[in-house]
């Protein structure tokens, strides 16, 4: 549908569907009720391009990721429900995986978008945070930390270290740790938390009990059935986000444990999936949709001249108690 089509259905010129659009004077009110009410009808929608070239704003913000899997689709969720009465629209863009796990991504995907088809975007989980595409940006849980950006991360190291707390206040003194990716920050601040917790309980670290899951539950399934398979294998298990754990139930299962009966096992993040796994899932909650809508609030200062970048907004986290852990003597 083209601004065309708008002007030879409502009987006026181009230029006079234009003025509608932008909110020009010199068109009678009549004249552009019935431009207005032809929009409505035909559905027409000025390009992003276009906008973008009339007023240097496009008013829409980019969601830029990776890939599209459970933690960015809930950040997704709050990023939605806080666009809501501001005037800005969002555009959720993926490379659809052809770059999902290559460094630097976000250069490319910025580069394709800023400038015309945003006007701020939102990084998920960024490589890298020094591209600098001349819009506002703010960073998401970025795998290197606490950067120059603005950006809004959770509590991690605080999150592991009340999950190792809460097991070993059900009697368990062999903990398997399931870590992240050793190159993310997140990762190393769960891995910390959990170190911690076991110190301060008086507990050594045992390295034996400590696998890198990488976060993915590919990635995940051959560490978990080592720590399940081991001589003396742990009482629970601690993986350091959700698919993790929810593989290593799955890698239970498999051996023939039941859970929590053989094996207590708890996650990190909340996602939608640990409620519904068989048990539901122990886990600490991120308050990923909460993420996103301050992303959005952070950005929108950002681009309307409210704030200036560069701040750090990390969010508390939460113990989410389930059925996958039992007390133990």
């Amino acid at each position: 549908m083209t601004i065309s089509d708008v002007a030879r259905t409502a009987g006026v010129s181009v230029a006079t569907v234009s003025k509608v659009i932008n909110g020009r004077y010199g068109v009678a009110v009549a004249t552009s009720a019935r431009v207005q009410e032809v929009i409505d009808e035909l559905g027409y929608e000025s390009s992003l391009v276009a906008r973008s070239l009339r007023s240097s704003r496009t008013n829409v913000i980019g969601i830029l990721v990776a890939e599209f899997e459970p933690f960015s689709t809930e950040l997704l969720k709050g990023t939605s429900s806080a666009i809501a009465d501001t005037g800005y629209e969002l555009l959720a863009y993926s490379g659809g995986g052809r770059h999902g796990g290559a460094i630097g991504w976000e250069r490319r995907y910025l580069s394709r978008l800023s400038g015309t088809l945003i006007d701020g975007a939102i990084l998920v989980t960024p490589t890298v945070v020094d591209a600098h595409p001349g819009i506002p940006v703010v960073a998401v849980d970025p795998h290197r930390g606490r950067t120059g950006l603005t950006t809004v991360d959770s509590d991690n190291m605080r999150g592991a270290y009340t999950a190792t707390q809460y097991l070993l206040g059900l009697g368990h003194r062999r903990i398997g740790f399931l870590g992240g990716r050793p190159d993310l920050e997140s990762a190393r601040l769960r891995e910390e938390g959990y170190r911690t917790a076991l110190t301060e309980a008086g507990i050594p670290v045992d390295p034996t009990l400590m696998r890198v899951g990488g976060y993915r539950p590919d990635t995940a399934d051959l560490p978990a059935h080592e720590l399940l398979t081991m001589p003396e294998r742990p009482t629970a298990i601690f993986a350091a986000n959700d698919l993790s754990a929810l593989r290593t139930m799955d890698v239970a299962r498999s051996l023939g444990l039941s859970i929590p009966g053989d094996i207590s096992i708890m996650g990190f993040d909340n996602v939608p999936e640990s409620a519904m796994s068989t048990p539901p899932l122990t886990t600490i909650a991120q308050p990923i949709r909460q993420m996103g809508s301050e992303a959005i609030a952070q950005l929108i200062a950002m681009m309307d001249g409210q704030a200036e970048g560069g701040a750090h907004i990390t969010l508390p986290t939460a113990l989410i108690e389930r059925s996958s852990c039992r007390r133990i003597s």
